[in-house]
């Protein structure tokens, strides 16, 4: 980070502007752009303009190095703690956040063909923040991402457990195994095989329990992968709503249907056209609706500004997303 008139601006920021000028300065010399660079800052992909040599501002390959070099460390040192599962667990996680990645694919985090045999979603009256995916004892995991290995030891019911963090802030979890093959703080490449498959912790035979998080709150993994045999990355940039980061809302036995939002409008549009109400029948209790819906009590009372203790009529209307 810089500091400005006492104001803090960050590598990218700082980045962009000098971008701006740098085109500014080549236009009015009728320089014209020869390439675009790519360069991922923070999870952020910039494309860096290219112009012939002696004309480029920004082509010191010194002042580049250094910018991703800082970001990265900076990126890796939030909440960095290779002792505890969760170290985000104070911080609240604001909606809907923004995601983006630099490749169209992930690596198969098995070495045979990715099979689902449990769902992101609620399971025996618990939440199941991740996947499972079918393997056998010994099989090779890989990590599905770039990045660095945060967390690397025994877990309660996860068993031997690595947590990898990513260079956009995501961390992949791979639970169950059953020998380590990398040590906390390496750092690895996309496919790199980390450990070897097993039956560890609180597991009903062998598998890969795989879960995606994002500062300390689970993703549902198939928002933001296809786990089929092209293994896509949904899209380069992805917004998450709180739905995607509640098991509730989501069944462990079925894929729920993916709607992707790549844009704020995409959620506006898609929250318009899925609101739904609910004609309350005798009988009915704020808990017995929110639990045929999969929602919380509160999230009812706060979509609809009614209070928790509130009567309920018949024929009154309620607002369930």
């Amino acid at each position: 980070m810089f500091l400005i008139r006492k104001r803090r601006i960050s590598y990218t920021v700082l980045l962009l502007l000098l971008i701006s000028a740098q085109d500014i300065f080549c236009q009015s010399k009728n320089v014209s752009i020869e390439d675009y660079k790519e360069l991922v800052i923070n999870g952020e992909i910039i494309y860096l303009p290219v112009y012939p040599k002696n004309n480029l501002l920004l082509t010191n390959p010194v002042f580049e190095d250094s910018i991703m070099k800082d970001d990265i460390v900076d990126e890796f040192s939030i909440g960095w703690n290779n002792q505890r599962f969760n170290p985000y667990r104070d911080e609240k996680v604001s909606f809907p956040f923004r995601l983006s990645f630099d490749s169209e694919n992930f690596s198969n985090p098995v070495s045979r063909k990715m099979v689902v045999t449990s769902r992101y979603g609620w399971r025996r009256g618990r939440p199941h923040q991740g996947i499972d995916i079918d393997l056998q004892v010994g099989d090779s995991v890989r990590s599905i991402l770039g990045g660095k290995v945060r967390y690397a030891r025994y877990h309660g019911g996860h068993g031997n457990t690595i947590v990898v963090r990513h260079h956009n802030g995501l961390e992949t979890v791979y639970a169950h195994l059953s020998k380590f093959l990398v040590k906390e703080n390496d750092k690895i490449e996309k496919g790199h095989v980390i450990a070897k498959g097993g039956i560890t912790g609180n597991a009903r035979g062998s598998h890969l329990h795989l879960e995606v998080r994002y500062h300390g709150r689970s993703i549902n993994p198939e928002y933001l992968f296809e786990f089929n045999e092209d293994a896509e990355i949904r899209s380069d940039v992805l917004y998450v709503t709180r739905k995607w980061t509640t098991p509730r809302y989501h069944k462990s036995t079925r894929k729920s249907n993916i709607v992707i939002h790549e844009t704020i409008d995409d959620i506006v549009a898609f929250q318009e056209q899925q609101q739904k109400t609910y004609t309350v029948r005798k009988g009915d209790t704020l808990h017995r609706i929110a639990n045929r819906h999969g929602l919380a009590v509160s999230e009812i009372c706060k979509i609809n500004a009614i209070k928790y203790n509130s009567v309920l009529k018949i024929g009154q209307e309620i607002i369930i997303n």
